[in-house]
């Protein structure tokens, strides 16, 4: 009796432990909900005053406020992208890449891989090249782009081919269009491309041969080499040049979508593993919220000018940069949002009276634009130019490429604001090979009128369309030598 008497009260004792702990752990999960609820309302508040989406989201995370867009500076970094040619590490890639936090702008600025950095080309070798200064350091080839360009660059970032194939290939590949059919082998290098023109996803290996695809195979009957890239893309380098800046673009852009986000730990192995830079965590994380808001078309691409020269002048093929357009170029492409401003306000101020006054000026755009006007006997009226009666607002949804084929920096400035006084967006603009004749490619159909409208503008080029496709764009225009 007893002994079931006491089993009772250990039945009765168990009983209240179970609700005990319960009641304990009933009040654990409120309060860990309340916290949770805490932190997403807080990191919610946050996100909006950061400015909503991804970008406030991770400027949430990362500990930023409203105050530090404000003091974050354009930042420029010199981007190798570094490959292992015949047993020495050579960067086939150098580009400038620069983002402005504060406009949402960014340009990426090509160096060829065949500058010319010693001292006399023409007892030059091939360790003379600024793809083989990466072999002395980062560090020296860092320092002989500041040389060109005159900036001043402070960061840069290798990145090792093999980190490329595996980004893309963790992201789940690129979409892109590949401008060309590209074949090429060659055994030495065990280097075999093969990719069909058009629109496709490519994987890493395919991303691998898009960008270090030169031209095809010589041809020993010519003497020619098949499968280059076509003037009106960019001939020759620049158009590999390009083809790696719009890849590059794209690559960022669909890496910093929001489904990646679960991935981030596969790319930061991939970096941490792949990518030399000096660039300090601190630094990255101040940028990168901002950064996945880039408009794509906000980027500006170009690349140093410059000549190629080879035998029998020199030992081997050099591009020698031409510093004094270097230099107009980089002001062009790295002026301040107050100094676009002032500029804007000037050519608003010079069309308005350029028709009653000639302005003296020692501006090469400016004067050409006002000689391009008279010669053409078209005047502004309003937001409307009677040259084929196209409309500023009409002129504006028209998206424009410029491939400067006149080899002078201040020509294409000259075009970019003579079509921009009439309403035209220039999106992209780049080199190519050097050509006498300016030619007007209408790759997406658009009217007539406005070609038309645009070869008046120019006073001069021929009007064709093209098979060749470019990712928004509607117009290709290639500046020739008989620009004036």
């Amino acid at each position: 009796m007893a002994q079931k008497d006491e089993n009772k009260r250990e039945k009765k004792k168990e009983k209240k432990n179970k609700k005990k702990k319960s009641k304990v752990l009933k009040r654990v999960l409120i309060g860990l909900l309340i916290v949770i609820l805490v932190l997403v309302i807080g990191i919610t508040y946050k996100t909006q005053k950061n400015g909503g989406g991804l970008q406030g989201l991770l400027s949430a995370l990362v500990g930023h406020d409203g105050e530090t867009l404000k003091n974050l500076e354009p930042i420029q970094v010199l981007l190798m992208g570094v490959s292992s040619d015949n047993g020495g590490k050579l960067t086939d890639t150098i580009i400038v890449g620069t983002y402005d936090p504060k406009n949402q702008k960014a340009s990426l600025l090509s160096i060829p891989r065949d500058t010319f950095v010693g001292k006399n080309p023409q007892t030059g070798t091939g360790m003379d090249k600024i793809n083989a200064l990466y072999q002395k350091s980062p560090e020296k080839t860092l320092e002989k782009v500041n040389e060109l360009t005159g900036l001043n660059i402070k960061y840069y970032m290798v990145i090792d081919n093999e980190a490329l194939i595996k980004l893309v290939d963790v992201i789940g590949g690129v979409d892109f269009y590949v401008p060309i059919d590209m074949v090429y082998d060659d055994p030495t290098q065990d280097l075999h491309i093969n990719l069909k023109q058009g629109q496709q996803k490519l994987n890493g290996d395919k991303a691998e041969q898009l960008l270090r695809y030169r031209h095809g195979n010589l041809d020993k009957k010519t003497g020619k080499y098949l499968g280059t890239y076509p003037e009106e893309y960019g001939g020759n380098d620049y158009g590999r040049m390009r083809t790696q800046r719009e890849f590059m673009i794209e690559t960022v852009k669909q890496t910093i979508n929001a489904k990646n986000i679960l991935k981030i730990k596969e790319i930061i192995d991939i970096a941490y593993e792949y990518v030399e830079t000096n660039l300090s965590v601190s630094v990255i994380k101040d940028y990168v919220p901002y950064a996945v808001n880039i408009d794509i078309n906000n980027i500006q691409s170009a690349v140093i000018p410059g000549g190629s020269y080879g035998p029998p002048t020199y030992p081997l093929w050099f591009f020698i940069p031409d510093k004094k357009e270097t230099a107009e170029l980089i002001k062009e492409l790295y002026s301040t949002g107050d100094e676009e401003s002032s500029k804007t306000t000037e050519n608003t101020n010079s069309n308005t009276s350029k028709n009653t006054t000639t302005k003296t000026t020692n501006n090469t755009a400016t004067n050409s634009t006002t000689n391009n006007t008279v010669k053409n006997n078209t005047t502004t009226t309003g937001n409307t130019t009677s040259s084929n009666s196209i409309s500023k607002t009409e002129a504006a949804k028209v998206k424009i490429e410029i491939l400067n084929g006149s080899n002078s920096s201040a020509t294409l400035i000259a075009v970019k604001k003579a079509l921009a006084a009439k309403g035209y967006k220039v999106t992209k603009t780049t080199n190519t090979t050097e050509t006498e004749k300016t030619t007007i490619i209408n790759k997406s159909n658009v009217d007539e009128n406005i070609t038309e409208n645009i070869k008046d503008i120019l006073g001069a080029g021929t009007v064709s369309s093209s098979s060749v496709s470019s990712s928004n764009v509607d117009i290709t225009i290639i500046i020739g030598k008989d620009y004036k």
